[in-house]
């Protein structure tokens, strides 16, 4: 089996960014990364986001907020960011305490800079095959790197577990708009197992660690693995057990090493593209 790693795939979009950054006579973009509390997945995110962005060559700061923040003076320094010329972007770290209305940040955000696809608009957008929105990172990046190893989408079965707003649904749409026939799965599916194994492109984003093995996997299929988990060694692992379908799938993703590397990268061009259309007024 063929191991996607996301590294080469990052590598490409860098190449891109760098074409992008060309048309800014100068300017740094400005990355402005919105957390409350210390959740470890969100600083680990957070230390991988801002190491990417300033690779590429551009700005990443962080607004910490405490986790015992209120809903007004949170949403009153929100959009003292969201307003900022200085800030192209905004990552806003989710999922955010219950006291804290998403509902209305989603809203609030502008959608120029709403660079992960949670504001109303950039997801009608992604809905609606318009490419001028953006749409959430790592389900355009379970796109990129079935592209960068060319690995044909057009006419192909994708399924899909997971029905996240976050990944699984807008890469139901992605995908369709490179016409492949999606299935998107769930907790209710009915023989989930034998759905899956008919997948020639099979995604886990379930976010259960290991539950894609040898009874989901159909001969030959790629395997692109979304999930982040801390499996029962306390080790970093995916939704799919690698060593399980490593003689029936024909490529797969690992984890780490895979989209992960490739949704930080997806979010830094997101970055260059925010502030190109800015400068510019286009919404290419």
């Amino acid at each position: 089996m063929i191991i996607l790693k996301g590294a080469e795939v990052s590598a490409k979009i860098r190449d891109q960014v760098h074409e992008l950054l060309k048309e800014l006579d100068g300017k740094i973009p400005r990355l402005a990364i919105v957390r409350v509390g210390e959740k470890p997945d969100d600083l680990s995110y957070e230390r991988g986001a801002i190491k990417k962005i300033t690779a590429f060559g551009m700005e990443a700061r962080s607004y910490a907020f405490p986790e015992d923040v209120d809903n007004e003076e949170f949403q009153k320094e929100f959009r003292k960011i969201n307003e900022d010329p200085e800030v192209s972007g905004i990552l806003l770290l989710k999922p955010l305490p219950d006291r804290i209305c998403q509902e209305d940040l989603d809203r609030i955000i502008d959608p120029s800079k709403d660079l992960d696809g949670i504001s109303p608009v950039n997801i009608a957008k992604v809905f609606a095959g318009d490419g001028s929105g953006f749409a959430p990172c790592t389900a355009e990046a379970v796109v990129e790197t079935l592209k960068a190893y060319e690995i044909p989408i057009a006419g192909k079965r994708a399924v899909i577990v997971g029905r996240s707003m976050v990944v699984g649904k807008p890469l139901a749409m992605l995908l369709m708009k490179e016409h492949a026939t999606v299935t998107v799965c769930h907790t209710r599916t009915v023989d989930l197992p034998g759905t899956c194994r008919n997948g020639e492109i099979l995604v886990a984003a379930a976010g259960r660690a290991k539950m894609i093995g040898r009874d989901h996997t159909g001969p030959g299929a790629v395997v692109i693995d979304v999930g982040i988990n801390v499996g029962e060694d306390g080790k970093l692992c995916g939704d799919v057990d690698l060593e399980a379908i490593e003689d029936i799938g024909s490529m797969a993703t690992p984890v780490p090493g895979g989209v992960g590397a490739v949704t930080t990268a997806v979010l830094a061009r997101h970055l260059a593209l925010a502030a190109v259309r800015t400068k510019t007024g286009s919404g290419r």
